[in-house]
């Protein structure tokens, strides 16, 4: 390829997902829900040997503090959820437990929540399988504390209805070099307008649901700013946290807060996808330039817009649709994809524009692929049954029903089982997902030495492995490379490998990606 062509757009860049399950103890709604998160993530380790201490986590290269807008927030301004880096500030810190799983997720308290933070994937359809998984785990642990004395549920969802909200995130792995206030203003458009395509749906209109109705986005409410640090108060569309979580001189992490938990696997798979493709557009220099007069007004205008006509006032005084925006992007991407994209790539495009054909014509004809339709067709069928209103508490216990992480209770997994919502993965390949990373990035060797030598396993990060030898000396794997350490480089490695102390030897071996990444702890 010669310096004056540009390669295709492609879907393929490394990203994950992290879920915040709500939580709730049956019959005690005065229950702490820290101690009850901590529960959760024992629950699930204590069976397989793994360490669960707050002390497991490696939190030397954490930086939640640091403002990709070219400042540092002072610890003393930060809220004490902030203080991520420094777990013995947070609230309730004796409860914050924090396990690497064997296929390199992180299953952890944070916020009152057990989450289940994704191992790196490269595409789209790896991070609906390994999201997949992290709902297999959440069911896992409820199913594992349901004998005892304490039973706990576990939700897919991102409120509690009273007014409280928590996080489904994505991260991507964006270029460096790519300026970041550009960055912000090319996304928010999109942002601002992509609940339409992955929206997981919500009974009640406002934080607390004090209007009678029903939205697209769980989460549309709760944003007040365009671009902040924040992801618990004042929460923003763009979230400038800079944490790379790897070589920052070539990558920056975007941390994305506005999305919602999907459950249909089709709205997973366009979330991912469509997100990865605009910041390619971005990156490449060719996106759209759509600007909003009022970005968090419009966000919740699409939420409470049923119909998807609602008119979004832009800065130039014209107005334009949520569907007219999607549709400007995806006609951008298929352009920069070129006429023979690769197959993820191709898939994406593909499902996105089918989602917006079948918006325009009728939202009821994605009722097997986009939670909010789901979910909002459930829901009608009961209010003309049993001539429900909206604010009748028995729709919002089945909006809540609806999450339920419980392969028999949950109404989405009763859906998908009678085939009423399309899957994309199989039981089978979940299930290798829950115990298996995937073999295209660091995943597979953070992953696989938890697997492999869980007792030596020491501390781990997402760019770090802290092993421990025989002699009992702790050596520190820098795995600042996203895509390195993967299966083709260090599979022989680490299924050849005898004991920790050989790993070692071997990923610090001429002409290995470990080379000189192993130093004295």
């Amino acid at each position: 390829m010669s310096h004056h062509e540009v390669a295709p757009l492609s879907v393929v860049r490394v990203m994950g997902a992290e879920t915040e399950f709500g939580i709730s103890q049956p019959g005690r709604p005065g229950a702490n829900p820290m101690r009850d998160s901590a529960r959760v993530v024992d629950a699930y380790a204590a069976p397989r040997g793994l360490r669960s201490a707050q002390s497991f986590w490696d939190f030397s290269a954490e930086t939640p503090l640091a403002d990709a807008r070219g400042f540092l927030m002072h610890e003393s301004d930060a809220h004490a959820t902030q203080l991520t880096h420094l777990p013995d500030a947070m609230p309730d810190a004796q409860y914050l437990a924090n396990v690497v799983l064997p296929n390199g997720a992180r299953l952890y308290v944070d916020h009152a929540h057990p989450e289940y933070s994704s191992p790196e994937v490269l595409t789209p359809r790896d991070a609906v399988l390994w999201d997949r998984a992290g709902d297999r785990v959440a069911e896992e642990c409820v199913r594992t504390l349901s004998t005892g004395p304490e039973p706990v549920n576990l939700y897919k969802n991102n409120t509690d209805s009273k007014g409280s909200s928590y996080g489904t995130h994505e991260n991507y792995i964006v270029r460096r070099d790519v300026d970041f206030e550009a960055l912000a203003e090319q996304l928010i458009p999109f942002f601002t307008t992509r609940a339409i395509l992955c929206g997981a749906g919500r009974v009640g209109i406002g934080r607390s649901g004090e209007e009678p109705g029903y939205q697209i986005s769980s989460r549309a409410d709760f944003f007040e700013e365009q671009i902040g640090l924040e992801t618990t108060l004042r929460r923003p569309i763009i979230n400038t946290r800079d944490e790379p979580h790897a070589d920052g001189t070539h990558w920056r992490r975007l941390h994305v807060i506005i999305g919602d938990a999907t459950l249909a696997e089709p709205a997973t798979l366009v979330r991912f996808g469509s997100t990865s493709l605009v910041l390619g557009l971005i990156e490449a220099g060719i996106c759209p330039d759509i600007r909003f007069a009022d970005p968090v007004t419009a966000l919740q205008t699409v939420s409470h817009d049923l119909t998807l006509t609602a008119e979004l006032p832009l800065e130039d005084g014209t107005t334009t649709t949520a569907l007219e925006v999607q549709r400007t992007y995806l006609a951008a991407a298929r352009e920069a994809a070129g006429a023979a994209p690769d197959a993820d790539t191709a898939e994406v495009l593909e499902e996105w524009e089918r989602f917006l054909t079948s918006l325009a014509q009728d939202p009821m004809q994605l009722v097997a692929d986009i939670d909010w339709v789901a979910k909002l067709a459930l829901l009608d069928s009961y209010r003309t049954r049993e001539g429900l209103a909206w604010d009748s508490p028995k729709l919002a216990l089945i909006d809540v029903q609806y999450s339920d992480v419980r392969d028999g209770k949950g109404l989405f997994y009763r859906l998908e089982a009678a085939g009423r919502i399309r899957r994309l993965t199989t039981d089978d390949d979940v299930t290798r997902a829950v115990e298996a990373a995937p073999g295209s990035t660091r995943a597979f060797l953070r992953g696989g030495a938890v697997a492999r030598f869980t007792e030596a396993v020491a501390a781990a990060s997402w760019d770090s492995l802290v092993l421990e030898r025989a002699d009992g000396s702790l050596v520190r794997i820098a795995l600042r490379d996203p895509h390195g350490f993967t299966r083709d480089e260090v599979g022989d490695a680490l299924t050849g490998a005898q004991d920790a102390d050989d790993l070692v030897a071997r990923l610090s071996a001429p002409g290995d990606p470990g080379t000189d990444a192993a130093s004295d702890h």
